[in-house]
């Protein structure tokens, strides 16, 4: 078997139905290609076989584990590829949009986030678990005290679901923090009439300084034509909707 390490964030999932159930929560209505982001030993690349997608791509960076599902598994039901998913070029892997499924490193998991939004013309649908505070984050809704910059940016273009729990025993070695399975299904890729570069910063500054009201967080965004008469100064960022920043990115831009 495959040595779980530390350094790459390692939890081997090791209860088959819940690799099933994970794979039964990727919808892929179009039989998109589907990456996996660190199959380890297999357990949910075993689900994603069976479903028989168009193209499974398999996306390893630990050799060991690269070996192992050599070794085991039919290498003729997928492409795999020792390569570190953060830099990987997308774009290159297929000509069609694809979903993205995996159990996440909990240590990277929200650079994989940023990532998929950054390609978020080409990633449809992202199946995942990750640690349970983050993903019960990015799926809160404002007034929430834990509503931050990737429940804004995710839920720009993504419906997101948190889907169920799994707790610490289920995997080898246990982590110290129960899971979450959470899904994500792309509404639109891009938001006409607003400059996307700059909502991303708005949000990203706006929380940066999350105890701030927003007049005070963003004024060096603020020109000296801005409406300041507009009810969102005097909010805080959690208080605004993902629609709201997109406003209040307007706003900013007709000052």
């Amino acid at each position: 078997m495959v040595r779980p390490k530390k350094y790459l964030g390692q939890h081997f999932l090791t209860d088959a139905s819940i690799a099933a159930r994970i794979g039964d929560a990727l919808q892929n209505e179009s039989n998109f290609p589907v990456l996996e982001i660190g199959p380890g030993t297999g357990i949910l690349t075993k689900e994603l076989i069976r479903r028989n997608f168009s193209n499974l791509i398999l996306a390893e960076i630990d050799t060991e584990s690269v070996e192992y599902l050599k070794k085991n598994f039919d290498t003729t039901k997928f492409n795999l590829l020792e390569a570190d998913f953060l830099k990987m070029d997308l774009s290159a892997l297929c000509d069609s949009e694809m979903c993205i499924v995996g159990n996440f490193p909990y240590n990277i998991s929200s650079q994989i986030f940023f990532k998929a939004l950054d390609n978020r013309e080409k990633v449809s649908e992202i199946v995942c678990m990750i640690q349970k505070e983050v993903a019960e984050r990015i799926a809160s809704k404002e007034g929430s005290k834990v509503y931050g910059i990737l429940s804004v940016l995710m839920q720009l273009y993504y419906r997101c679901e948190y889907l169920f729990t799994v707790h610490e025993h289920v995997f080898n070695p246990p982590p110290k923090v129960k899971s979450g399975v959470v899904r994500f299904v792309r509404y639109r890729s891009a938001i006409d009439g607003v400059d996307e570069k700059k909502l991303f910063m708005v949000v990203k500054t706006a929380f940066n300084q999350r105890r701030k009201t927003l007049r005070n967080s963003l004024k060096s965004m603020i020109s000296p034509d801005t409406d300041m008469t507009h009810r969102f100064w005097n909010l805080r960022p959690e208080q605004l909707s993902p629609g709201e920043f997109v406003s209040l990115t307007q706003l900013i831009d007709k000052g």
